[in-house]
């Protein structure tokens, strides 16, 4: 073989080698942001901590050991109105179904909101009451399958729940933005309120910094 062939294959090669490498790094990265992703789909969508019903942080950023006090005090009295009325489901047991017309979707709701009722639709945050009874009613799902499209639904909106109990249809009046902390989503409330929670920014890789929170107040009962 000449010096000419040899030396117009080695570059090639090169090229040839420059790209297979380059190929498969990108592979690896992708690779690796999709599980990234997929990881956050079942950590970051939880802001409560089913066993003990309080917040997962017990000190919200910028308050004191007295506002720590307060929320504890204010998520009992929400547990003890809840369970005056019918019996508590069981963790994971279905209990109803949310409608959103703005998104034309119907999506399960399960009570719990640790990572196996997160896979089977809008989590119910057990320390709060039933859809259609006087006081905060909180459900938390992800932002990146049930709750897809939360950031479309505006003010005046309506949100419908239906369970054994019956047929309540909420009407959107606040929307925020909340550390995922914030203990202000979970607090009584003196009439029938609708808390919906999911994570925020709806696009971040990763374990999402905040909350989006839609809250509705009961217009309708059938």
């Amino acid at each position: 073989m000449s010096d000419r062939n040899i030396s117009w294959r080695m570059p090639t090669i090169i090229v040839i080698f420059s790209v297979v490498f380059l190929v498969v790094g990108v592979g690896c990265i992708g690779w690796a942001l999709s599980n990234i992703e997929a990881q956050s789909r079942y950590t970051d969508s939880q802001p409560f901590d089913v066993t003990a019903r309080t917040p997962v942080d017990s000190q919200t950023s910028g308050q004191g050991g007295g506002a720590n006090k307060a929320s504890t005090a204010q998520t009992t009295s929400v547990t003890k109105a809840n369970n005056s009325h019918a019996a508590r489901p069981s963790a994971g047991a279905r209990i109803g179904s949310l409608y959103i017309p703005v998104l034309g979707r119907n999506l399960a709701i399960v009570e719990g909101t640790d990572t196996e009722a997160l896979k089977k639709g809008v989590g119910h945050y057990s320390g709060s009451v039933m859809p259609g009874v006087k006081d905060n009613c909180v459900l938390s799902g992800h932002r990146d399958t049930v709750l897809t499209g939360l950031g479309k639904v505006g003010i005046g909106d309506e949100l419908i729940i239906k369970t054994s109990s019956g047929r309540f249809i909420y009407i959107v009046k606040r929307i925020r933005i909340v550390g995922k902390n914030d203990k202000t989503v979970i607090v009584p409330t003196t009439h029938a309120v609708l808390t919906l929670t999911t994570c925020y920014p709806f696009h971040y890789i990763g374990p999402a910094p905040r909350r989006y929170i839609v809250s509705a107040d009961l217009s309708a009962t059938r």
